[in-house]
């Protein structure tokens, strides 16, 4: 499956996740990609839309690989198996995790100014993203939505690798991919337009009526 853009994900995304339409409804975009998509999915549903605040935790050197994740309230989610295979040490782990944490303060500030991080408590919560790659991102979501009493967590994003639903096991209680190809490489190859979304466009999705 190929998408134009992070628009028309989100729309087709909303198509299968009909079901979920209800007034307890909550749809949280990974910034800053997942964003678009979530807007459209919350359009769709007539569900309110925010962000869910995550930060991946880069191997020192090779930052596109992720040995884990923080996210709002403390979370952290940790790829031990990378963490061996990089050798990285609990010092150098820190010190990603505290450069992480202050661009997740940051960002916080930035998208919510004052106002508080949205009440999750019995709430179906849908987190969405423009694709699943590592999965690291997305488990810390589902930590933070679960560790803040939803009471049902859905995870959805257009597209994933084969076999992407296992780590989610307990922490997600759905799953949706529109597409699971397996020669995936990479979120961005299953886009037309996949450029860098910016802080004003994820601005302008959280302010639309």
């Amino acid at each position: 499956m190929f998408f134009h853009d992070r628009r028309e994900a989100g729309r087709a995304l909303a198509a299968q996740l009909e079901h979920l339409r209800g007034p307890d409804l909550l749809v949280l975009g990974l910034p800053r990609g997942g964003v678009p998509v979530a807007a459209e999915v919350a359009a769709a549903l007539e569900a309110p839309l925010d962000v869910l605040l995550v930060r991946k935790l880069g191997v020192p050197g090779h930052r596109e690989l992720a040995m884990g994740a923080i996210g709002e309230g403390g979370v952290r989610v940790l790829n031990d198996s990378v963490l061996r295979q990089a050798e990285v040490s609990p010092a150098r782990l820190e010190t990603v995790a505290r450069e992480e944490q202050a661009v997740l303060d940051e960002r916080a500030h930035r998208y919510r100014g004052s106002r508080p991080a949205p009440d999750l408590r019995g709430r179906t919560v849908v987190i969405v993203d423009d694709g699943i790659a590592t999965g690291a991102t997305a488990r810390a979501a589902c930590a933070v939505a679960r560790g803040a009493g939803a009471a049902r967590v859905v995870l959805a994003a257009p597209v994933a690798p084969p076999g992407w639903t296992r780590p989610f096991s307990g922490l997600a209680d759905e799953t949706l991919a529109l597409d699971t190809p397996p020669d995936f490489m990479g979120v961005g190859q299953f886009y037309e337009v996949f450029d860098q979304t910016s802080d004003q466009e994820v601005l302008a999705c959280l302010s639309a009526p």
